[in-house]
């Protein structure tokens, strides 16, 4: 899709959230600054949620708003977090800090820098339910220690999988599933401000495939008036097998069969991070690319059905998303039938 995506062109501003109560506890947080857990399942606002409290209350929210994906260090190696242009400056001339201190290394000196404008600054850790148990430990001390400067938002879709000291240091605020009415009213502002044409039934279809997930909707109906021209019900009904991605999940596969797993985890991480998928969405969707295409015979389709099961029991923990779709896609390369055959902990180096 080229040209902006209208997820990011369209991101809310806080009095634009639809939630009244989630609106009302992030309000909250702007006139008396405090740390927040804020939990729902994927895709439905959370971390649009928090850039829009950001604006909201920082006068300069580029500078004053750090956000810290979890994927961005468990599941990489060393030399790729060393690497990244975010991390990079804080990491120069410590290339032998293992890795878990490189990330502890990074949030304190985040935490550490004093704010640009205003009296705090606020960081982000999304996608939180993978976070180690003794990273968790570190991040508490972080908490402790710059509560007065620092303001901090944990984002996740299990805020079981956190260590009590942390939950019991931030405010919880939910973001549910949004109704359909809701994803209807967001698509349709979206359209008018577009210029787009649609009609009543169009959109009603494109909130309804969505599932309550806000983000795929969007999503699909900026696919829909790209490739149709219009969100309309025939548009809609033409281009939601294309939102499906199969041609793209099946690349990605038969780059994993090819031993091509670099190009394949790119893929994974594009659909994930840009593509609206969570985990187990993206694991059906890659096992409905399988059989619709004519590449895989009876048995390699049985093998990938297997190795899917086994991840969808660890997607299901809520761990890593990314860690457990490349550890299927390793295992589908090395022609393995199941995941736990050979498993090793992601390379620290």
């Amino acid at each position: 899709m080229d040209g902006p995506l209208w997820i990011d062109t369209h991101a809310p501003e806080l009095s634009e959230i639809r939630q009244q109560e989630a609106r009302d506890h992030l309000r909250r947080a702007v006139d008396e600054p405090m740390n927040l857990v804020v939990q729902g399942p994927p895709g439905v606002g959370k971390t649009a949620a928090v850039r829009a409290l950001a604006r909201e209350a920082h006068a300069e929210p580029e500078s004053d708003l750090v956000e810290l994906n979890v994927a961005d260090f468990f599941g990489r190696t060393k030399k790729e977090i060393r690497t990244d242009p975010r991390f990079e400056g804080f990491l120069a001339g410590k290339r032998r800090m293992a890795k878990r201190d490189m990330i502890n290394h990074v949030l304190t000196e985040s935490a550490a820098y004093a704010p640009m404008s205003g009296s705090y600054k606020t960081i982000v850790l999304d996608n939180a339910e993978a976070i180690r148990e003794d990273f968790q430990q570190a991040l508490r001390r972080v908490m402790e220690k710059r509560h007065r400067t620092t303001q901090f938002v944990i984002a996740t879709r299990q805020p079981s999988k956190l260590i009590a000291p942390i939950r019991s240091r931030c405010f919880p605020v939910q973001v549910r599933a949004p109704t359909t009415d809701e994803i209807i009213d967001v698509v349709t502002t979206i359209c008018e401000r577009e210029d787009v044409a649609y009609d009543d039934d169009g959109v009603e279809f494109v909130a309804s495939a969505a599932g309550g997930d806000l983000r795929r909707a969007i999503l699909t109906a900026q696919t829909t008036a790209v490739e149709g021209g219009a969100v309309t019900m025939t548009a809609a009904y033409e281009t939601l097998g294309d939102v499906g991605d199969e041609d793209t999940i099946r690349e990605a596969l038969a780059a994993a069969r090819a031993g091509e797993l670099k190009d394949a985890r790119k893929t994974l991480d594009a659909l994930l991070d840009e593509g609206g998928y969570d985990g187990q969405g993206l694991l059906r969707a890659m096992l409905r690319a399988a059989r619709a295409g004519s590449a895989y015979t009876g048995a390699d389709l049985a093998r990938l059905h297997a190795l899917a099961g086994e991840a969808d029991l660890d997607l299901a923990d809520g761990t890593d998303d990314r860690l457990h779709l490349t550890h299927l896609l390793a295992a589908w390369a090395a022609g393995r039938t199941e995941l736990r055959a050979g498993f090793h902990e992601p390379a620290e180096a």
